[in-house]
């Protein structure tokens, strides 16, 4: 008999407020409310009822995790209710995401459009960062010397081509953010890359060089000044959402006949035009200003300013406002060449170590020590969200004020110590990188995130350890049982070709912290069409309409899901075809579908699929086969060992 979850779903909406919904939908594994207030929610409150395997907020929708197959059968009690605006129809994830958009603040508007600018030119940074660490410690006078030599001994012309690694990507900064502006505001993204050139081209005097006196500006008309954007972020962000959108406006208007010529002429025309005319340089002073504000801070008295910034950053991840940090170290490095701003907010990642691994030592129940080692693998390389989410607010807020204090302490005696990093991009593990370029900065900096991994790991265990931790998941007592046991092997493979790489490291927080199940992600090979195949022999539970999901209960009860890529709901089915149909049984690489990752990346989403086994705790062991490696679709891919407990008898006491 089939269970009835209107019960729940009247649970739920209560929580979630009926007046505060806009609207709901669903995808696989989770409801997806757009809500008015997101404060006014009981968060814990929603994770104690049965069917809830937690919460969450992001995409500008709060997020109510099921799991696969009942999440649908909730969400149709809650539409059969009528109380709230539950969308239906092919449309669905369209209409959910306008709305969502509708109802972002500016500031959430500002997130979204900075990270889109921002992380595509990230890996260059942090690439040129390593080069000039490497430079640095191979030009090292003391290193030399180990080797009989000296500084003077380097050719010129190997220092040059050197140079050619190290400077090429902040002398054309600008360059690389116009072209990424352009292409987040689905400008033609190769205009945009020749206007950012025309903002930096040698032609023009140097900005830095006008400053200090050592070159004049070009005065046109023999009084405007006109001058370089040289290491100027905020002037390429203007110029780029400029062009951009002026791009836009003479494609609509220019007659089809004209349109491949005098749009690209017009916008780069007016634009640079607009930038050399006053506006650049107006806007170069105010960033210049805003930088002298910022370094201000940075060095405060007794590392008054540190604190702040360390203390600060992990609130601003909590609230998802820490993306205009990018645009400031940019600017930064840019103009300083090193960037003190990454330095000081590294300290939260440090910090949510010794917390993450101090609840993990003391948790009896196994569900929060998985929980929290799993947070604390994946915080060792920089992801975040499944400490933050999954330990420092899950049960109360003592951990996260642990994380803010330690954070902040450490922050401060880095900045007292004038400790920079040299790029960005990198973070705790990595993060050390950023330092090899110094002897002094990498050891402070080491000395320092060390000592605050550990003052955070005494903090926690003196002040934050949880109570739901130290209590064991249902004691079971078995003193006086016969129990028997039956072990049996199996395997999951591979649905589609590529590069592995393990949960934790997924960007999608609900996934990466374990909460739907353990598994692995492929990073698929093709960069076009992709096949998707079975990985196992079963039957298909879940065919998701728009063809980014598959639910398939295997013939010994094994639940996998397969998921292609993060938020692909939204797309609507455009880059998926499905091949197969629910309650369908199918072997074991027998194709389901395909998807096409050109599209999904052209989208600006995440296409790794992601392959779990939902329900992992019927399961002794769950173990990647193939791990950080290619795979081909069909191989190995987890190793499954299922022990079947039977209690034969029980002894009187």
């Amino acid at each position: 008999m089939a269970k009835n979850y209107e019960e729940e779903a009247k649970a739920i909406l209560k929580l979630v407020g009926e007046n505060n919904v806009d609207s709901v939908t669903h995808c696989q594994t989770r409801l997806r409310f757009v809500v008015k207030d997101r404060k006014a929610i009981d968060d814990k409150a929603l994770e104690k009822l049965p069917e809830v395997k937690g919460v969450f907020y992001g995409s500008g929708q709060y997020q109510v995790i099921i799991g696969t197959g009942v999440v649908n059968d909730v969400y149709a009690a809650i539409a059969k209710l009528g109380t709230v605006n539950a969308i239906y129809g092919k449309d669905d994830a369209d209409t959910a995401g306008k709305t969502s958009n509708e109802h972002k603040t500016v500031v959430q508007r500002l997130m979204t459009m900075l990270s889109g600018i921002f992380i595509p030119i990230i890996p260059v940074i942090a690439a040129t960062g390593l080069f000039l660490g490497l430079k640095s410690a191979a030009t090292n006078a003391q290193v030399l010397k180990l080797f009989g030599a000296v500084p003077s001994d380097i050719p010129a012309s190997l220092t040059s081509v050197i140079s050619v690694l190290t400077d090429t990507v902040f002398a054309f900064l600008p360059a690389l953010i116009v072209w990424s502006t352009f292409r987040y505001f689905k400008g033609t993204p190769i205009i945009g890359i020749v206007i950012g050139l025309m903002l930096v081209s040698p032609i023009l005097p140097n900005a830095y060089s006008v400053a200090d006196g050592s070159a004049k500006a070009i005065m046109l008309f023999g009084w405007l000044p006109v001058v370089g954007s040289q290491g100027s972020v905020l002037t390429a962000l203007v110029a780029g959402f400029i062009g951009a959108k002026l791009e836009l406006f003479f494609r609509r208007h220019m007659p089809n006949v004209l349109e491949q010529i005098l749009t690209p002429f017009l916008t780069m025309l007016v634009t640079f035009a607009i930038m050399i005319m006053g506006v650049g340089p107006i806007v170069h002073a105010v960033e210049s200003g805003m930088l002298v504000g910022v370094e201000a801070v940075i060095h405060l008295p007794f590392g008054i300013g540190g604190f702040l910034i360390g203390a600060a950053y992990p609130l601003m991840v909590l609230i998802g406002i820490h993306q205009t940090m990018i645009a400031i170290e940019t600017s930064l490095l840019a103009s300083t060449g090193l960037n003190p701003l990454i330095t000081l907010e590294a300290m939260y990642g440090f910090a949510n170590l010794g917390v993450a691994l101090a609840i993990f030592l003391r948790a009896r129940s196994n569900k929060a020590k998985a929980t929290s080692m799993g947070a604390f693998t994946s915080q060792l390389f920089g992801v975040s969200e499944p400490t933050l989410f999954g330990v420092l607010i899950r049960y109360n807020f003592r951990p996260l004020i642990v994380t803010v204090l330690t954070s902040g302490i450490g922050a401060a005696i880095l900045s007292m110590l004038n400790v920079a990093a040299n790029s960005y991009g990198l973070a705790v593990v990595p993060s050390y990188l950023m330092y090899i370029y110094n002897g002094h900065a990498l050891l402070w900096y080491t000395i320092v995130s060390l000592g605050t991994v550990v003052a955070a790991f005494v903090a926690t265990n003196a002040f934050a350890i949880p109570k739901e931790v130290l209590t064991p998941d249902g004691d079971v007592e078995t003193a006086n049982a016969v129990i028997s046991s039956t072990v049996s092997d199996n395997k999951v493979y591979a649905p589609v070709g590529g590069e592995t790489v393990a949960l934790d490291q997924v960007s999608d927080p609900v996934f990466a912290s374990g909460m739907m199940g353990e598994g692995m992600t492929i990073k698929p090979a093709e960069p076009g069409i992709n096949k998707v195949y079975a990985p196992q022999a079963g039957t298909l539970s879940v065919v998701a309409d728009t063809g980014h999901a598959y639910g398939l209960t295997t013939d010994d009860g094994m639940e996998i899901l397969v998921h292609l890529g993060i938020d692909t709901v939204n797309l609507k089915g455009a880059p998926f075809t499905v091949a197969v149909k629910a309650g369908q049984h199918v072997n074991q690489g027998d194709l389901l579908g395909t998807f096409d990752q050109a599209a999904i990346k052209k989208a600006g989403l995440d296409a790794t699929t992601i392959v779990l086994i939902t329900n992992s705790k019927s399961y002794a062991r769950i173990e990647p086969v193939a791990a950080d490696t290619t795979v081909q679709a069909g191989a190995d891919l987890l190793a499954v060992q299922r022990e079947d407990v039977k209690v034969e008898s029980v002894e009187p006491a």
